[in-house]
């Protein structure tokens, strides 16, 4: 008996690990950001220069700078004690010269006068004499946020009980001229849908063109769209219903887009018929300095075909470029028209060759002139800079250096007709770049995981100036952080390579076991893990140090920058498509170190990471043990239309049906039905906490009821939260959420319970 006990308790120990809870809360998001100071160089550009400043904060203080990339010098824009003292002086309060808070902080364009405000008192500075003068107050009324102002200062437009406004600036007694009579709730000129009944101003829908003489909106007509609605639970005194719409996958009634044109010197209107396709969603893009032409994207329901046109906006005629079909879906995260020297040529991105890359067409006519780019390698279609006058593009690529992290950004130039590409950023890291307006400079950032921020400055054509910047990072290492590690596997296909990031305890001991958790978000539109420099890596830092490894990386079916055949493998299986390469990832990382635990694995996820950590619980119960799933689109069924029907599919169905009167004709409707993670409830071995919050108004929380609701009838054991007051992102209670993963994790994977009721004093002796 004595033998037995003592075989129990030693047993026992093995998996009854204490969880580090003051390490967690150390390292936790909150602390070390604070830790943390500026990573990044934000250049602000001098009016019609190329000439910058910008601020950046280090453990010595925070500072702003002037740099002339022509000399290649960097000087201070200001003494910060010599400031500190005449801002004191004219405030009559103390200024901490160390950290400067200055709000509203902008160079006018006479490019030497430097305006901020302090405790709403507006402050000029002149960084050429250093003057400092003192203004008046600031209105805040006077932000006018309602208004969009017209490029020449002259009017500015806006909305009002749902319809559409012009009014003169700067004459407080101006009339205010209405340019419309039909707007209404769920038709509205307003960019917020919500029922109105005074006269507040509201933001429009409309935008100028550069000239100023006209101005377009493009409404959503969603009035025929169904109701959805949540319950504000702690609205004062009585509980509030929300009412909005929402569209779901295979509806028939989702919102139409409908596009208007107005004349601001004689307040005409254009009703421009943009129909093309059925239930089709359009894109806008000005052409440049004029207001002849408005470039319009058209594609229709099941995203896989795309018009490019252009309105004529004195008419609203329509003239039809080119037509693209592209299977099974465009990839709307990345597409882009750049419209150039006024619409006569069109530089568009197309996947057509199985990756993201840029053509050239003409702007008049639609004619393909040539391909600027074409390779095995994806080219995003957030382009960087357009030299008009040289003829160059400079656009982001991955996986093109075969040396190189296919995940890390790397710029590129190429002239407009394909020649000429060149690297111009050449460090192994992720780049970050803002060009001068002159295309002649660029602030180059960059970083990963396992790298320290820098910031430099180069030319044109990737020749380095000088450095900048280099991130502050010593509170942090004598705090005790240290970096995550990159780390890389195979897919369940024993092919296809997969890259991850892996977060240790910073007392990591080879000759412990740890379990392993894996944080995960399914895209497709991106992966989980970052290849920028992080801190916290949002939870997973803090989560390791309680006594777990925890790992975050890539599956098929996720990133678009790999290739199109990567990025849409998930299509028509939204639910399963990234599951096993992340068990088969967790299997790779045990069979390599022999620290890791695999008879205990946790997984977690917020949104789509809710939705695909619930259905590996589910769909692997004898591989996964824990999962932590919050604001889940379990039923994607419920999910918006626009997010389901892209990545999972949808077929349009014409039935044979007969009126009244026996004639029989063709009615269409959709087919979009997705595989649920409430139907696999019965399922479950492991545990599961379930989170939601009540007002989520993104992800409907009936998502998680659904699932709840077929685990009790399964009879099975599980926890749910539901936030009340919270939407999607649960706000203020983000810490509070984290918590609950720590002794969730920390029960069931260490064996560690714990009896004390703040969730926020764990006991910190351990």
């Amino acid at each position: 008996m004595r033998f037995f006990l003592l075989f129990f308790l030693f047993n026992f120990s093995l998996y009854a690990q204490k969880a580090n809870f003051k390490a967690a809360e150390k390292f936790s998001q909150k602390n070390l950001s604070e830790m943390l100071k500026t990573t990044r160089v934000s250049p602000k550009w001098f009016h019609e220069s190329d000439k910058f400043w910008y601020s950046y904060t280090t453990t010595n203080g925070k500072h702003f700078y002037v740099v002339d990339p022509i000399k290649k010098t960097k000087t201070k824009m200001l003494d910060n004690l010599d400031f500190s003292a005449k801002l004191s002086e004219l405030t009559r309060k103390p200024v901490n010269h160390n950290n400067l808070e200055l709000e509203d902080l902008e160079l006018e364009e006479d490019n030497k006068t430097l305006t901020f405000s302090v405790d709403s008192i507006e402050y000029k500075y002149n960084i050429l004499s250093k003057n400092l003068m003192k203004g008046d107050s600031v209105n805040e009324e006077e932000d006018n946020e309602w208004a969009r102002y017209s490029p020449d200062s002259t009017y500015m437009v806006f909305a009002k009980n749902h319809n559409l406004f012009l009014m003169e600036v700067g004459d407080e007694d101006s009339v205010e001229i209405q340019l419309t009579t039909d707007g209404e709730r769920w038709f509205s000129y307003q960019w917020k849908h919500g029922d109105t009944t005074t006269d507040k101003r509201f933001r429009s829908r409309a935008t100028w063109f550069e000239d100023s003489k006209k101005l377009y909106a493009n409404r959503s007509d969603a009035r025929k769209v169904d109701d959805l609605f949540v319950i504000n639970t702690l609205k004062d005194p009585r509980p509030e219903l929300e009412i909005y719409k929402y569209a779901m996958p295979g509806e028939k009634n989702i919102p139409q887009e409908v596009l208007e044109i107005f004349d601001v010197n004689s307040k005409s209107r254009i009703d421009v018929d943009v129909d093309k396709f059925i239930d089709q969603s359009i894109s806008l893009h000005l052409p440049g300095k004029t207001s002849d032409r408005l470039y319009m994207t058209r594609m229709n329901r099941t995203s896989d075909t795309l018009d490019i046109s252009y309105v004529n906006t004195s008419d609203g005629s329509i003239k039809s470029l080119f037509t693209e079909v592209n299977h099974p879906y465009f990839n709307w995260n990345y597409s882009q028209l750049a419209v150039i020297n006024e619409g006569k040529e069109l530089i568009h991105w197309s996947e057509k060759n199985g990756w993201g890359q840029l053509y050239l067409y003409d702007g008049n006519t639609g004619r393909l002139k040539n391909k600027i780019t074409n390779g095995g390698y994806f080219i995003t279609g957030r382009i960087q800079d357009i030299d008009t006058l040289k003829r160059k593009v400079y656009y982001q690529a991955f996986g093109k250096e075969k040396n190189v992290d296919p995940y890390y950004s790397m710029v590129y130039s190429s002239n407009f007709d394909g020649s000429g590409m060149k690297i111009i950023t050449s460090k192994k890291y992720n780049h970050r770049t803002d060009f001068s307006e002159s295309s002649k400079f660029f602030v180059d950032n960059f970083s990963s995981v396992d790298h320290v921020p820098e910031s430099i400055l180069k030319d044109a054509f990737g020749n380095k100036i000088m450095n900048l910047e280099m991130a502050d990072l010593s509170l942090l290492i004598h705090a005790g952080w240290k970096m995550p590690e990159r780390f890389k596997v195979k897919a369940a296909d024993g092919i296809t390579d997969l890259y991850g990031v892996m977060y240790k305890p910073f007392d990591f001991d080879p000759e412990k076991k740890y379990p392993i958790i894996s944080y995960v978000y399914p895209g497709p539109q991106v992966e989980s893990f970052t290849n920028d420099f992080t801190v916290s890596g949002r939870y997973n830092t803090a989560l390791a140090q309680l006594g777990f490894i925890v790992v975050s990386m890539g599956h098929r079916g996720g990133s678009p920058m790999r290739s199109k055949y990567y990025h849409t493998f998930g299509y028509q299986n939204l639910r399963d498509y990234a599951l096993a390469d992340d068990k088969r990832s967790l299997e790779q990382l045990s069979e390599r170190y022999s620290w890791i635990d695999l008879d205990n694995v946790g997984i977690f996820g917020h949104s789509g990471g809710g939705f695909m950590s619930t259905a590996a619980l589910l769909s692997y119960p004898d591989f996964y043990d824990v999962a932590c799933s919050s604001a889940g689109n379990h039923d994607n069924n419920i999910y918006n239309k626009w997010w389901s029907e892209i990545h999972n599919g949808i077929v349009a169905e014409y039935k044979e049906k007969e009126d009244d009167d026996g004639n029989k004709k063709k009615e269409l409707s959709w087919d979009a039905k997705i595989k649920t993670n409430q139907s696999l409830a019965e399922n479950l071995k492991g545990h599961l906490l379930l989170t939601h919050g009540n007002i989520d108004n993104n992800v409907h929380p009936t998502n998680t009821l659904r699932v709840a609701d077929e685990l009790i009838k399964a009879g099975k054991r599980f926890d749910m939260m539901i936030f009340p007051g919270k939407r999607h992102g649960y706000g203020d209670y983000k810490s509070y959420y984290e918590k609950m993963m720590w002794y969730y994790f920390s029960e069931h994977l260490l064996g560690d319970y714990r009896n004390n009721v703040d969730i926020d004093l764990p006991d910190s002796k351990n």
